[in-house]
Protein backbone atom coordinates (compact mmCIF):
# COMPACT_ATOMS: atom_id res chain seq x y z
CA UNK A 1 0.00 0.00 0.00
CA UNK A 2 1.36 3.08 -1.13
CA UNK A 3 2.01 6.45 1.41
CA UNK A 4 -1.06 8.26 0.14
CA UNK A 5 -3.86 5.63 1.01
CA UNK A 6 -2.28 5.24 4.31
CA UNK A 7 -2.46 8.68 4.83
CA UNK A 8 -5.96 9.07 3.21
CA UNK A 9 -6.78 5.86 5.69
CA UNK A 10 -5.77 8.11 8.37
CA UNK A 11 -7.42 10.91 7.38
CA UNK A 12 -10.54 8.80 7.53
CA UNK A 13 -9.75 7.74 10.82
CA UNK A 14 -8.60 10.91 12.60
CA UNK A 15 -11.88 12.12 11.27
CA UNK A 16 -13.82 9.58 13.20
CA UNK A 17 -12.13 9.95 16.30
CA UNK A 18 -12.26 12.73 16.32
CA UNK A 19 -15.81 13.07 15.64
CA UNK A 20 -16.60 10.80 18.35
CA UNK A 21 -14.11 11.63 21.18
CA UNK A 22 -12.22 8.44 21.25
CA UNK A 23 -8.43 7.49 21.48
CA UNK A 24 -7.15 7.16 17.71
CA UNK A 25 -5.84 3.68 18.27
CA UNK A 26 -9.14 2.10 18.77
CA UNK A 27 -9.27 2.72 15.10
CA UNK A 28 -5.23 2.69 13.93
CA UNK A 29 -4.90 -0.74 15.38
CA UNK A 30 -7.98 -2.35 13.28
CA UNK A 31 -6.50 -0.53 10.26
CA UNK A 32 -2.99 -1.93 10.40
CA UNK A 33 -3.74 -5.02 11.01
CA UNK A 34 -5.75 -5.03 8.01
CA UNK A 35 -2.95 -3.19 6.14
CA UNK A 36 -0.18 -5.51 7.35
CA UNK A 37 -2.26 -8.57 7.02
CA UNK A 38 -3.16 -8.19 3.28
CA UNK A 39 0.54 -7.14 2.69
CA UNK A 40 1.26 -10.54 3.56
CA UNK A 41 3.54 -9.46 6.48
CA UNK A 42 4.08 -12.61 9.24
CA UNK A 43 2.59 -12.06 12.62
CA UNK A 44 0.48 -8.80 11.46
CA UNK A 45 -1.00 -8.37 14.90
CA UNK A 46 1.77 -8.00 16.59
CA UNK A 47 3.17 -4.88 14.17
CA UNK A 48 -0.26 -3.56 13.98
CA UNK A 49 -0.35 -3.19 17.75
CA UNK A 50 3.91 -2.06 17.82
CA UNK A 51 3.03 0.67 15.08
CA UNK A 52 -0.36 1.96 16.88
CA UNK A 53 1.70 2.09 19.95
CA UNK A 54 3.69 4.84 17.89
CA UNK A 55 0.55 5.93 16.68
CA UNK A 56 -0.48 6.39 19.86
CA UNK A 57 2.40 8.38 21.31
CA UNK A 58 2.54 11.54 18.69
CA UNK A 59 -1.49 11.22 19.99
CA UNK A 60 -1.48 11.40 23.18
CA UNK A 61 2.15 13.70 23.56
CA UNK A 62 -0.09 16.43 21.07
CA UNK A 63 -3.08 15.73 23.80
CA UNK A 64 -1.03 16.74 26.73
CA UNK A 65 0.39 19.65 25.38
CA UNK A 66 -3.52 20.82 24.44
CA UNK A 67 -4.40 20.00 27.75
CA UNK A 68 -1.34 21.61 29.40
CA UNK A 69 -2.38 24.48 27.15
CA UNK A 70 -5.68 24.96 28.91
CA UNK A 71 -4.34 25.09 32.45
CA UNK A 72 -5.46 21.29 32.99
CA UNK A 73 -2.38 19.26 33.33
CA UNK A 74 -1.29 17.61 36.46
CA UNK A 75 2.15 16.50 36.01
CA UNK A 76 3.19 14.54 39.30
CA UNK A 77 0.29 12.31 38.94
CA UNK A 78 0.20 11.12 35.15
CA UNK A 79 4.14 10.86 35.23
CA UNK A 80 3.74 8.29 38.12
CA UNK A 81 1.06 6.20 36.54
CA UNK A 82 2.52 6.35 33.49
CA UNK A 83 5.72 4.97 34.86
CA UNK A 84 3.94 2.58 36.68
CA UNK A 85 1.75 1.61 33.26
CA UNK A 86 5.52 1.31 31.63
CA UNK A 87 5.65 -1.73 34.06
CA UNK A 88 2.07 -2.92 32.74
CA UNK A 89 2.69 -2.42 29.28
CA UNK A 90 7.00 -4.81 30.04
CA UNK A 91 4.06 -7.66 31.61
CA UNK A 92 1.75 -7.34 28.11
CA UNK A 93 4.38 -6.83 25.88
CA UNK A 94 6.03 -10.13 26.56
CA UNK A 95 2.66 -12.14 26.71
CA UNK A 96 2.22 -11.09 23.29
CA UNK A 97 5.44 -11.62 21.90
CA UNK A 98 6.29 -15.04 23.82
CA UNK A 99 4.01 -17.27 21.41
CA UNK A 100 0.90 -17.41 24.19
CA UNK A 101 -0.83 -15.04 22.50
CA UNK A 102 -2.29 -16.09 19.06
CA UNK A 103 -4.16 -13.78 16.47
CA UNK A 104 -7.42 -15.47 17.28
CA UNK A 105 -7.16 -14.32 20.50
CA UNK A 106 -5.92 -11.08 19.66
CA UNK A 107 -9.00 -10.39 17.30
CA UNK A 108 -11.75 -11.73 20.10
CA UNK A 109 -9.61 -9.77 22.64
CA UNK A 110 -9.98 -6.15 20.44
CA UNK A 111 -13.34 -6.99 19.14
CA UNK A 112 -14.75 -7.35 23.02
CA UNK A 113 -12.91 -4.34 23.67
CA UNK A 114 -14.53 -2.44 20.93
CA UNK A 115 -18.07 -3.83 22.00
CA UNK A 116 -17.32 -2.69 25.64
CA UNK A 117 -16.25 1.09 24.34
CA UNK A 118 -19.63 0.69 22.07
CA UNK A 119 -21.83 -0.08 25.08
CA UNK A 120 -20.27 2.90 27.24
CA UNK A 121 -20.92 4.99 24.34
CA UNK A 122 -24.77 4.34 24.97
CA UNK A 123 -24.97 4.29 28.41
CA UNK A 124 -22.93 7.95 28.77
CA UNK A 125 -26.18 9.49 27.94
CA UNK A 126 -27.63 7.63 31.12
CA UNK A 127 -25.12 7.87 33.52
CA UNK A 128 -24.57 11.78 32.30
CA UNK A 129 -26.02 13.00 35.77
CA UNK A 130 -23.26 11.26 37.47
CA UNK A 131 -20.20 12.14 35.71
CA UNK A 132 -20.71 15.52 36.03
CA UNK A 133 -21.20 15.07 39.72
CA UNK A 134 -17.84 13.65 39.94
CA UNK A 135 -16.58 16.30 37.22
CA UNK A 136 -17.71 19.46 39.48
CA UNK A 137 -17.28 18.31 43.03
CA UNK A 138 -13.79 17.70 44.99
CA UNK A 139 -10.25 17.88 43.62
CA UNK A 140 -9.36 14.23 43.99
CA UNK A 141 -5.74 12.94 44.32
CA UNK A 142 -5.30 9.45 43.39
CA UNK A 143 -3.25 7.75 45.96
CA UNK A 144 0.36 5.48 44.97
CA UNK A 145 -1.38 1.96 45.11
CA UNK A 146 -4.60 3.15 43.14
CA UNK A 147 -1.95 4.41 40.63
CA UNK A 148 -0.73 1.13 40.20
CA UNK A 149 -3.25 -0.36 39.66
CA UNK A 150 -4.84 2.28 37.13
CA UNK A 151 -1.51 2.30 35.52
CA UNK A 152 -1.20 -1.22 35.24
CA UNK A 153 -3.80 -2.10 33.66
CA UNK A 154 -3.62 0.71 31.31
CA UNK A 155 -0.33 -1.03 30.45
CA UNK A 156 -1.21 -4.22 29.48
CA UNK A 157 -4.29 -3.03 27.87
CA UNK A 158 -1.90 -1.17 25.55
CA UNK A 159 0.34 -3.94 24.75
CA UNK A 160 -2.51 -6.65 24.50
CA UNK A 161 -4.44 -3.92 21.74
CA UNK A 162 -2.29 -1.38 20.63
CA UNK A 163 -4.20 1.83 21.96
CA UNK A 164 -3.38 4.00 24.97
CA UNK A 165 -5.27 2.22 27.72
CA UNK A 166 -7.41 5.38 28.40
CA UNK A 167 -10.97 3.56 27.86
CA UNK A 168 -9.76 1.69 31.10
CA UNK A 169 -7.77 3.92 33.13
CA UNK A 170 -10.38 6.89 33.08
CA UNK A 171 -13.38 4.99 34.03
CA UNK A 172 -11.32 3.24 37.07
CA UNK A 173 -10.08 6.79 38.09
CA UNK A 174 -13.73 8.48 37.36
CA UNK A 175 -16.00 6.33 38.90
CA UNK A 176 -13.91 3.54 41.20
CA UNK A 177 -11.44 6.29 42.65
CA UNK A 178 -13.86 9.78 42.52
CA UNK A 179 -11.18 11.53 40.74
CA UNK A 180 -13.26 14.34 38.48
CA UNK A 181 -13.73 13.44 35.10
CA UNK A 182 -12.08 16.20 33.47
CA UNK A 183 -8.43 15.61 35.81
CA UNK A 184 -9.11 12.11 34.94
CA UNK A 185 -8.74 12.49 31.12
CA UNK A 186 -5.49 14.88 31.55
CA UNK A 187 -3.92 12.52 33.99
CA UNK A 188 -4.56 9.50 31.54
CA UNK A 189 -3.14 11.61 28.25
CA UNK A 190 0.30 12.18 29.87
CA UNK A 191 -0.02 8.90 31.47
CA UNK A 192 -0.86 7.19 28.13
CA UNK A 193 2.63 9.18 26.39
CA UNK A 194 4.73 6.98 28.74
CA UNK A 195 2.53 4.01 28.38
CA UNK A 196 2.78 4.18 24.93
CA UNK A 197 6.04 5.27 24.41
CA UNK A 198 7.11 1.87 26.81
CA UNK A 199 5.08 0.15 24.19
CA UNK A 200 6.19 0.72 21.01
CA UNK A 201 10.21 0.97 22.27
CA UNK A 202 10.20 -2.69 23.65
CA UNK A 203 8.51 -3.95 20.75
CA UNK A 204 11.08 -1.90 18.68
CA UNK A 205 13.86 -3.75 20.40
CA UNK A 206 12.09 -6.92 21.34
CA UNK A 207 11.76 -7.58 17.27
CA UNK A 208 15.09 -7.97 16.08
CA UNK A 209 15.52 -8.78 12.65
CA UNK A 210 12.66 -8.91 11.06
CA UNK A 211 10.32 -7.54 8.13
CA UNK A 212 7.29 -5.62 7.73
CA UNK A 213 5.56 -3.62 5.16
CA UNK A 214 8.07 -1.08 4.17
CA UNK A 215 11.75 -0.72 4.52
CA UNK A 216 11.63 1.86 7.52
CA UNK A 217 11.46 -0.68 10.50
CA UNK A 218 12.57 -0.81 13.67
CA UNK A 219 11.91 -4.21 15.27
CA UNK A 220 7.97 -4.60 15.41
CA UNK A 221 7.36 -0.90 14.42
CA UNK A 222 7.18 0.04 11.19
CA UNK A 223 7.97 4.03 10.23
CA UNK A 224 6.74 3.68 6.86
CA UNK A 225 3.44 2.43 8.01
CA UNK A 226 2.40 4.20 10.74
CA UNK A 227 3.71 7.94 10.30
CA UNK A 228 1.74 8.69 6.96
CA UNK A 229 -1.83 7.31 9.20
CA UNK A 230 -1.15 9.22 12.27
CA UNK A 231 -0.22 12.22 9.88
CA UNK A 232 -3.62 12.11 7.80
CA UNK A 233 -5.17 11.14 11.57
CA UNK A 234 -3.77 14.65 12.73
CA UNK A 235 -4.87 16.64 10.11
CA UNK A 236 -8.52 14.51 10.26
CA UNK A 237 -8.95 15.24 13.73
CA UNK A 238 -9.66 18.82 13.24
CA UNK A 239 -12.14 18.14 11.04
CA UNK A 240 -13.76 15.71 13.06
CA UNK A 241 -13.93 18.05 16.11
CA UNK A 242 -15.44 20.65 14.34
CA UNK A 243 -17.94 18.17 12.39
CA UNK A 244 -18.89 17.24 16.12
CA UNK A 245 -20.12 21.00 17.17
CA UNK A 246 -22.87 20.39 14.16
CA UNK A 247 -24.40 16.94 15.17
CA UNK A 248 -26.68 15.84 18.11
CA UNK A 249 -24.29 13.75 20.63
CA UNK A 250 -26.95 11.17 20.92
CA UNK A 251 -26.95 10.55 17.46
CA UNK A 252 -23.10 10.47 17.46
CA UNK A 253 -23.01 7.43 20.23
CA UNK A 254 -25.10 5.26 17.76
CA UNK A 255 -23.06 5.94 15.20
CA UNK A 256 -19.99 5.14 16.92
CA UNK A 257 -21.74 1.89 18.78
CA UNK A 258 -22.89 0.88 14.61
CA UNK A 259 -18.97 1.58 13.87
CA UNK A 260 -17.68 -0.37 16.76
CA UNK A 261 -19.79 -3.43 16.18
CA UNK A 262 -19.01 -3.26 12.19
CA UNK A 263 -15.26 -3.23 13.08
CA UNK A 264 -15.49 -6.18 15.42
CA UNK A 265 -17.16 -8.36 13.15
CA UNK A 266 -14.66 -7.96 10.13
CA UNK A 267 -12.06 -8.35 12.52
CA UNK A 268 -13.30 -11.61 13.33
CA UNK A 269 -14.25 -12.21 10.10
CA UNK A 270 -10.86 -11.42 8.21
CA UNK A 271 -8.99 -13.87 11.37
CA UNK A 272 -11.60 -16.73 11.42
CA UNK A 273 -13.67 -17.06 7.97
Amino acid sequence: MDIFSLIILGLVAGTIAGLLGVGGGLLFTPVLFYVFSHAGVELPFIWAIASSLLCTFISALSSSIRQYLHDNFYASQGIIIGILGALGTTLGRWFTTSGYYSQEQFAVFFSLLLLYVAYTFIQRSRRRSAEQSHNTNGTGKIKLRQSGVVGGLGGIVASLAGIGGGGVMVPLMNIIYKIPLRKAISISSLAIVFISLSGWLQFAISGGRVSGMTAYTWGYVDFGAALPLVFGGFIGGFGGVYINHLIRQSLLQWIFAVLAVALAARLLWDVFA
